[in-house]
């Protein structure tokens, strides 16, 4: 009867295996690691872009020419809005962009050349390449209601804004953020205060 001899692996054998074996668990744990915190920062970015500071690229020529078709801009976050202020807010599941003219209680009055009036006072705006009546459907002069602003596109002839009764004034519900920075193009790029 034959014996069978059994055939052990050597020392180097076993060192070399060891060494596979461990490099392949620091592997998957680097991996694991590695995903995880990719889909973390992922996570966190589409929590800040959506609730916090949203990108909107500008569609249509409404705020010509502080903002043109085409740019890409961020908004933040803001209850505090301020007369000259840009703002983004929700209109028929579009968001629109315009400037606030008024606050809540304000008094805005027009003229048909297009000077606008803001309690009494011609409003400065230096943005404006030119004033236009742009068919305005409201009575003038008129009261900004309790918790909305009154806006306005800077292309005057061809926005529709709070002018118009299918617009309206725009309550604080409807506001996605306060236009902070123009990101692109890049030859472009401007802070909004």
């Amino acid at each position: 009867m034959k014996q069978q001899t059994q055939l052990r692996p050597s020392v180097e054998d076993l060192e070399t295996e060891l060494k596979r074996v461990k490099y392949k668990k620091r592997y998957n744990a680097v991996l694991r690691s590695t995903v995880f915190t990719l889909i973390t920062v992922a996570a966190v970015a589409v929590l800040v872009a959506t609730l916090w500071l949203p990108v909107l690229q500008i569609f249509g020529n409404s705020m010509t020419p502080t903002l043109e078709d085409g740019e890409i801009i961020f908004s933040v976050k803001n209850k505090h809005l301020e007369q000259g202020d840009i703002v983004a807010f929700y209109y028929n599941n579009k968001i629109l962009i315009k400037r606030v003219i008024a606050n809540a209680g304000d008094w805005v009055d027009m003229d048909p050349d297009g000077t606008v009036y803001v309690n009494d006072r011609e409003l400065e705006e230096p943005y404006l390449t030119g004033k236009d009546f742009g068919g305005a459907d409201i009575e003038f002069p008129y009261q900004v209601p309790e918790g909305k602003y009154f806006v306005m596109g800077d292309h005057r002839a061809t926005s529709m804004d709070s002018r118009h009764t299918s617009v309206g004034c725009v309550s604080q519900e409807q506001i996605v953020g306060k236009i902070l920075l123009r990101i692109w193009p890049l030859n472009r790029i401007t802070w909004f205060d």
